[in-house]
C-alpha cells in the first residue's frame, strides 16, 4: 500500500528513511525530535546536524540513520502554526514534498512521517493531517517511482479528523449501523427461506411422475421449455457471476477515461498488485481492494456494489467498515485519504492494497 497509517513508535519502523520533525537550527529537542535523537545516538546524530544546519522552515536534509533501524532520517523544519494566514500549510506541504523529494533521490523504497508540526508547534492536528495526506498523495500521484509511504501515529491523541466530518460519519453511522444489523438479518433469513422453498418445490417437481401425454398441436419442441429458475438457480449457486471482475473492472477503467496508472496510484494500491489483477481473468482481488478501485473509480453505490458482487463481496449495514465506505460513497466523496483516516479513527481496515 503506497500510503498507510500506522500507529508505532517511528524510531522503531523498519524502513530505509524516517522523517524528523526538526527545528530550523537542527538541535536535538522535545517531542518526536528528542526521542530520535536518543535513539539514533545523539552525539553522532547532532554533530551530522551541526554540518547541514541552518536550513529554512519547510526544507529538509538528510543525514545517516546510526542506531535506528532506518538507513536515513530526513529532518523536515515544519512551520509554528500561528493562525493559518502566515503561509503555514504551503510550508508544511514543502516538508512532506521535500522530504519525499530527497529519499527518491537517494533510492529509498519506503519512509515514514510523523504528524509534522502538530505538537509544541502548535498546528491544529485535524488541519496536520488533512495536509500530510494530501501532499504525500499528491506527490505519488505525480511521480512515476512508488515509494510505500507510512504515516505515523503513536497514539489516538496524536489522530485527530476534522469536526465537522467525524460528526457527519457518526450520524450516517448511527442512523445505519445499528439499524442495519437487524435489518440485514432479516433480509438474509428471508432469502434463505425463500431460496429453499424454491429449491423443494424444484426437487419435489423433479420427483412427481411425468404426466400423461397429451395431443397437442404445438410444436414439438414448446414441451421441453423450462422455468427460468432452474438455470438461475444453477448460475447463482455454482458462482458464475457473468463477466469476471478483472473483465469489468478493465471495461469500467475505459468507460470512465482513465489510464491504469491513474486508477491504481487513485486506488492507493502499488503497480505489482494491479498487475496481478489485470493478467488474471480469474484474480479475486482482498474486499478493501476492491473498494478502494471502486473508489478510484469514482463509481456509484450500484456500480460499487456489483463490481464487489464479481469478486464475492458486498456491502452489508452490519458491517462498520461497509457503513463508513457506503458515507463517502453515497455523498460523492471520492478521496481515499481522507476515507482511510476516518477508517484508522474507527479501527478498521484502511483502503489499498
Amino acid at each position: 500500500m503506497p500510503l498507510t497509517i500506522v500507529r508505532s513508535d517511528i524510531t522503531k519502523m523498519d524502513v530505509d528513511a524516517i522523517v524528523n520533525a526538526a527545528n530550523t537550527g537542527l538541535q536535538a529537542g522535545g517531542g518526536v525530535c528528542g526521542a530520535i535523537f536518543e535513539a539514533a545516538g545523539a552525539d553522532r546524530l547532532q554533530k551530522a546536524c551541526d554540518a547541514l544546519a541552518p536550513i529554512k522552515t519547510g526544507e529538509a536534509v538528510m543525514t545517516k540513520g546510526f542506531s535506528l533501524p532506518a538507513k536515513y532520517i530526513i529532518h523536515a523544519a515544519g512551520p509554528v502554526y500561528r493562525n493559518g494566514r502566515h503561509n503555514e500549510e504551503m510550508l508544511l506541504r514543502s516538508c512532506y514534498k521535500n522530504s519525499l523529494a530527497i529519499a527518491q533521490k537517494h533510492g529509498c523504497g519506503s519512509i515514514a512521517f510523523p504528524l509534522i508540526s502538530s505538537g509544541i508547534y502548535g498546528y491544529p492536528k485535524a488541519e496536520a493531517l488533512s495536509v500530510a495526506t494530501g501532499a504525500i498523495g499528491e506527490w505519488l500521484m505525480d511521480n512515476e517511482n512508488e515509494m510505500e509511504v507510512s504515516l505515523v501515529v503513536f497514539d489516538k491523541a496524536a489522530f485527530a479528523i476534522a469536526g465537522g466530518l467525524l460528526g457527519e460519519v457518526r450520524a450516517f453511522i448511527d442512523e445505519n449501523y445499528v439499524d442495519g444489523r437487524i435489518r440485514d438479518l432479516f433480509e438474509r433469513t428471508t432469502a434463505v427461506f425463500e431460496e429453499a422453498d424454491m429449491a423443494l418445490s424444484h426437487i419435489e417437481a423433479a420427483q412427481a411422475p411425468p404426466p400423461k401425454a397429451k395431443k397437442s398441436n404445438k410444436m414439438p419442441g414448446a414441451a421441453m421449455k423450462q422455468a427460468p429458475y432452474p438455470a438461475a438457480a444453477a448460475e447463482k449457486f455454482t458462482g458464475r457471476l457473468g463477466e469476471p471482475f478483472s473483465e469489468r473492472l478493465l471495461r469500467l477503467i475505459d468507460a470512465k477515461g482513465r489510464t491504469d496508472v491513474e486508477t491504481y496510484k487513485r486506488a492507493n494500491l502499488d503497480r505489482k498488485l494491479f498487475s496481478k489483477i489485470r493478467a488474471g481473468r480469474g484474480y479475486l482481488p482482498s474486499k478493501k481492494t476492491a473498494v478502494a478501485l471502486a473508489v478510484a473509480l469514482e463509481l456509484s453505490l450500484a456500480e460499487t456494489r456489483d463490481l464487489l458482487e464479481r469478486a464475492g463481496f458486498a456491502l452489508s449495514h452490519s458491517v462498520m467498515f461497509d457503513v463508513i465506505v457506503e458515507y463517502f460513497i453515497t455523498k460523492k466523496r471520492y478521496d481515499i485519504f481522507e476515507i482511510n483516516n476516518v477508517l484508522f479513527e474507527y479501527g478498521q481496515p484502511l483502503l489499498g492494497g
